[in-house]
């Protein structure tokens, strides 16, 4: 026979309406009285219907996670962030992979957050940082929090998590630099996202920083993939006067670039030094092993829920957190060879 939250309440020797507040994780319960019912949970093997709680509340209790990216590290990283910040609140969450540049996206969001009673969204890149998507949540009053990156967020009263990406691209560039790179090339991402723009504005920072010439024959547009760091090594490398070293925009990118380099017979780093961005198993299962930029996506998933959570439970203290990415050295960098 099922347990339900009246046994529960009987066991514990408490009101059925203290048990929800137990359950809900809500403030000002008694450190006693949570014992006391975590006890009888335990006892009874209880396991809250959460859809029936959702229908039985003016409240919801699920979070929803949308995505579009097509690196499986980066959304798996952010699902166990968002989700252990979920068990902790005691709410549930609901994943949606989606297609960003679909002419339906907006209705496509909208419909989900009023048929599924979302107590709010995160939004990741690049939904996050599209007003047409912001504006049509906006419209609806949806609560959400947006992962985005950027140093600041100008005239906005929601929820952000920034990543600092121009800082980050130009500490990696900066190391290549002081290892004494003068001639560095730049394999761009999807321009779709504000990291690209951000990266991208960080690696050239660098360089002028330095006086030196930022070459734009050796800035190359691309995608977020392995094959599109191939396909941008391979350019680089077929050139008369190639750069000595690589940054690319993203640890995937970085992974192809270093298999294409390997393929043309050049000795990592010896013949050419290749930076990434992100610190994600990619840069962990190349040989040799990438230098990077550590982004803590888990971190960051975490936190942009619990401000997500305070918003709904109208516990907000903060609104904006800003996160900044630091180098990881590790062996594809070094100072460069004479050629």
């Amino acid at each position: 026979m099922k347990v339900t939250i009246n046994d529960v309440a009987k066991y514990a020797g408490v009101s059925i309406k203290t048990v929800s507040r137990v359950t809900n994780k809500e403030p000002s319960v008694k450190q006693a009285t949570i014992d006391k019912v975590n006890q009888a949970i335990k006892a009874l093997n209880y396991q809250p219907n959460v859809a029936a709680r959702n229908l039985a509340s003016t409240s919801s209790y699920v979070i929803g996670f949308i995505y579009d990216n097509p690196n499986a590290y980066y959304v798996i990283d952010m699902q166990n962030g968002i989700l252990s910040a979920c068990k902790d609140r005691g709410f549930e969450l609901l994943i949606h992979p989606c297609n960003a540049k679909s002419d339906a996206i907006c209705e496509e969001l909208t419909a989900m957050v009023k048929h599924s009673r979302l107590a709010g969204l995160v939004l990741t890149p690049p939904m996050s940082e599209d007003p047409n998507i912001l504006k049509a949540l906006d419209d609806i009053n949806a609560n959400y929090v947006r992962i985005i990156a950027g140093e600041m967020v100008e005239n906005d009263n929601g929820l952000s998590v920034l990543i600092d990406d121009k800082h980050g691209a130009v500490e990696i560039t900066q190391h290549l630099i002081n290892l004494g790179h003068k001639d560095i090339g730049f394999l761009s991402g999807d321009h779709q996202h504000e990291s690209t723009k951000e990266r991208l504005q960080g690696f050239k920072q660098a360089i002028e920083n330095h006086d030196l010439k930022v070459n734009d024959n050796w800035i190359l547009d691309g995608k977020y993939s392995f094959e599109s760091g191939v396909e941008g090594a391979n350019k680089l490398i077929a050139m008369k006067n190639r750069p000595s070293a690589i940054v690319a925009c993203n640890d995937e990118i970085a992974a192809g670039a270093l298999f294409a380099a390997r393929l043309a017979g050049l000795d990592i780093p010896k013949d050419l030094s290749i930076v990434g961005f992100e610190d994600s198993p990619f840069s962990r299962q190349t040989w040799p092993k990438l230098t990077t930029v550590h982004q803590p996506n888990v971190q960051i998933a975490q936190i942009a829920t619990q401000l997500l959570i305070d918003k709904h439970k109208s516990q907000q203290t903060e609104t904006v957190k800003i996160f900044t990415p630091t180098p990881v050295f590790r062996d594809s960098s070094s100072a460069p060879q004479h050629r």
